[in-house]
């Protein structure tokens, strides 16, 4: 009797287990037919967004009119920014593919600002149709390539979980079409040129891999250059040096060193280009301790470090505190105009007040000798240009990338509306509105909040 019971017992958990398998097993084939079934609709989005946006491109060359351009960029712009969203919702977050995404925002954002601008009184010049000529060629480029990858996802019924497991798991090295197509794509983008790069902001937003042809002084050797390194971070002592060749494939050349003190295992690594030996960046993560000195301090302490490194000329534009380190925008002044594609970064540790961090890669790529002429439009005149509801608090003359890449004299306005703060730049020849920034309020403690 007991026997049969516990046969009874043992028969049901083992049936019940089996429907329990059956039913999760279903469940999850019903979450990865979704997955996939979302995969493959943004594949062929984002594949269809590419053909428009090709399409879209090549009308742009035939148009003349303000009536018929500014609509069709504004098509442009809103094609990649569709196409954006479809990339972001393929399984690639493991695959490097930030040089194509990187391509379709500054498509996004040439077209975006050449639309909004009055084309009648500045009509797309000549370098910038160069520009448009070479987007369509280039997005030609990625239309092809994407076609091949839904041409035998399609004929050989490819699945994008397959993907997915494939990146997670890190066998993408395996024969894998879709992964080596889009591979391919990447590849097609990065071998575009550095010079059909579109957009830039004030502060120049240049990698550290854009050419520096305005460095000046004879090539180092990696001897030198540790040298240098030391130096530059005050590392002394008994020290644990690696220094590594990183001009492989970049446009110009640079040493990585790396300086470890044997006794306390600080480390500090930093870029040092081979031609003149500036440090390009440099940081040290060591942990900062309570704060000992103020932001003008800290100031102080960097502005001493910069005339020490000869990098002079320069003045303090930003200052702000994260935790315990202050974080220091200096940009260059000549003849009292600010050149603010002219920027160097400087981390001071709060401390002590020793310099923890530093960027010099905006200042070499653009720091040269320029011939700054007199404005065309005086203070007031420009002033016209600003709207009525901003109160200006202050003004002065300054030198910015526009949204074509070229270096434009402007006044400087410093405003306010209520409690917003706003830099506003107007040309100094044209009186057009060049770029207008809000700047950012002080951050609520949350804390206190509640």
């Amino acid at each position: 009797m007991l026997r049969g019971i516990l046969i009874a017992v043992l028969t049901v958990a083992v049936a019940g287990t089996a429907f329990w398998g059956y039913q999760e097993h279903k469940e999850k084939n019903v979450i990865l037919l979704n997955a996939e079934n979302n995969y493959q609709r943004s594949f062929h989005d984002l594949t269809y967004q590419i053909d428009l946006l090709n399409d879209k491109i090549g009308t742009t060359l035939a148009m003349n009119s303000k009536q018929s351009l500014s609509p069709a960029l504004a098509d442009v712009w809103r094609i990649t920014s569709e196409a954006q969203n479809d990339v972001g919702q393929l399984p690639l977050t493991l695959l490097p593919f930030n040089k194509t995404e990187e391509f379709l925002s500054k498509i996004g954002n040439f077209s975006y600002m050449a639309a909004v601008r009055d084309l009648d009184k500045n009509p797309l010049n000549e370098k910038e149709y160069k520009k448009l000529e070479d987007l369509y060629k280039q997005s030609a480029d990625i239309q092809q390539e994407l076609r091949k990858v839904q041409y035998l996802v399609l004929k050989n019924n490819l699945r994008w979980m397959d993907v997915e497991l494939a990146l997670a798991s890190g066998k993408e090295t395996a024969d894998n079409t879709i992964i080596d197509g889009f591979k391919m794509v990447e590849k097609k983008v990065t071998g575009y040129s550095e010079a059909s790069e579109m957009g830039p902001t004030h502060v120049s937003s240049g990698k550290k891999d854009a050419s520096f042809k305005n460095l000046q002084g004879k090539e180092i050797t990696k001897k030198e250059a540790v040298e240098l390194a030391k130096k530059f971070t005050n590392m002394k002592g008994s020290l644990k040096v690696k220094v590594e060749d990183g001009g492989k494939g970049a446009d110009f050349g640079f040493y990585s060193v790396s300086l470890q003190d044997s006794k306390t295992k600080n480390e500090v690594n930093l870029d040092i280009t081979k031609k003149g030996g500036y440090p390009v960046w440099f940081i040290n993560n060591r942990a900062v301790k309570e704060s000992a000195i103020s932001l003008n301090d800290a100031t102080n302490k960097a502005t001493a470090f910069l005339k020490k490194n000869k990098f002079t000329s320069l003045d303090l534009f930003e200052s702000t505190q994260y935790d315990n380190i202050a974080m220091l925008n200096f940009v260059t002044i000549v003849d009292n105009v600010r050149v603010y594609p002219d920027s160097v970064k400087v981390k001071v540790a709060l401390d002590d007040g020793s310099i923890i961090g530093f960027s010099a890669n905006d200042y070499l790529k653009a720091n040269k000798d320029r011939e700054i002429k007199a404005p065309t439009l005086s203070v007031d005149e420009a002033r016209q240009f600003i709207n009525q509801k901003v109160n200006i608090m202050e003004n002065r003359l300054a030198i910015i990338v526009n949204d074509i890449g070229e270096e434009v004299l402007c006044h400087e306005f410093l405003g306010v509306i209520k409690e917003d703060t706003y830099r506003i730049f107007i040309n100094a020849d044209t009186g057009q509105e060049e770029m207008v920034e809000k700047l950012q309020n002080a951050e609520p403690i949350y804390e206190n909040l509640i």
